[in-house]
């Protein structure tokens, strides 16, 4: 209650060294296994086959996804689409079959459960698409960042663009770290994911420099440790407030969302906790590891600005 309340004196910053370890070892690993084993991409980068099938009847996915498990295509990913009776299904690329196969196959293996099952579209999907969205995708994070930075050095001194991209970069890294390390499939809305955990928390490091800023020119006593402890403990219930109503949301699509859903609000919720986490701990760590002080934040005064005060 007392931190609902926001009457709480932590030392955020005493702790920082620790912190800064614990991030770099998250960092480190999400970095090993991103070289090591890489990203388990999704047909949306990888391209392959997509299958739209018409039911007599409304299905369960589930049993369309237990019958096409049965038949060897464990790792299809099975949809509704427009309606309860029509299905999509996509289905990664195979060396031993050709796209015309790979359907006939599917066809055959849905009707043995269900004869009333009609093929009505067949797509193919080229790697070439894949490695376009590919090489697009890393654009987009890239001029995310480059975005970020310029805006935050204009609206802040130069040492909170710095640590707020150190931010960003801290959160995304080890977001698609636990993707690679669970070997979880990376598709475009996991990416649209990464995109929105860049734009959330910049959203929550901006709250805090923008308190850190203030009580730099209120406050008359205090260094800069004790400053940003102040201004992070002032912000803290803010902070945990957004963060948990957000989670909340999350959950609820990760239960009961469904499996199209589950990947992009997976990767919503990691980057929102580590998020939370690297707006308190790594942001404003980086800001202070790089000498910031009182005369950095005052404003510049005016030459004549005394003699133009004067009756």
């Amino acid at each position: 209650m007392q931190i609902l309340a926001g009457k709480h004196n932590f030392d955020f910053m005493g702790r920082r060294k620790l912190a800064m370890l614990f991030s770099l070892i998250l960092v480190l690993a999400s970095l090993g296994s991103l070289l090591a084993q890489g990203l388990q991409l999704g047909i949306d980068f990888t391209g392959g086959t997509l299958i739209e099938v018409g039911y007599p009847e409304p299905v369960v996915l589930e049993e369309v996804r237990e019958t096409l498990r049965a038949a060897g295509f464990g790792d299809a990913v099975v949809q509704h689409f427009g309606s309860a009776r029509d299905v999509l299904i996509r289905i990664a690329p195979r060396e031993t079959a050709s796209s015309a196969e790979l359907s006939s196959q599917v066809l055959q293996a849905l009707q043995v459960k269900d004869p009333g099952v009609e093929m009505r579209r067949v797509e193919f999907v080229g790697p070439q698409v894949g490695e376009e969205l590919t090489e697009q995708g890393g654009l987009a994070m890239l001029y995310a960042l480059i975005g970020i930075l310029v805006y935050v050095a204009l609206r802040f001194e130069y040492r909170f663009a710095v640590g707020s991209v150190v931010a960003l970069l801290h959160d995304v890294i080890i977001t698609l770290g636990a993707f690679s390390l669970f070997r979880l499939e990376f598709d475009l809305t996991v990416l649209a994911a990464i995109l929105a955990v860049i734009g959330y928390s910049l959203n929550d490091t901006i709250v805090v420099f923008d308190r850190i800023r203030e009580n730099f020119r209120r406050m008359r006593k205090g260094t800069p440790m004790e400053i940003m402890n102040t201004s992070i403990n002032q912000t803290l219930s803010r902070t945990l407030m957004t963060s948990f109503t957000t989670l909340l949301v999350l959950i609820a699509l990760v239960v009961f969302g469904g499996k199209v859903i589950h990947a992009f609000a997976l990767a919503l919720i990691i980057g929102v906790v580590v998020g939370t986490y690297s707006s308190i701990y790594v942001a404003s760590s980086a800001v202070l590891s790089m000498g910031i002080s009182k005369q950095d934040l005052m404003p510049v005064k005016k030459e004549g600005a005394e003699v133009d005060d004067r009756p």
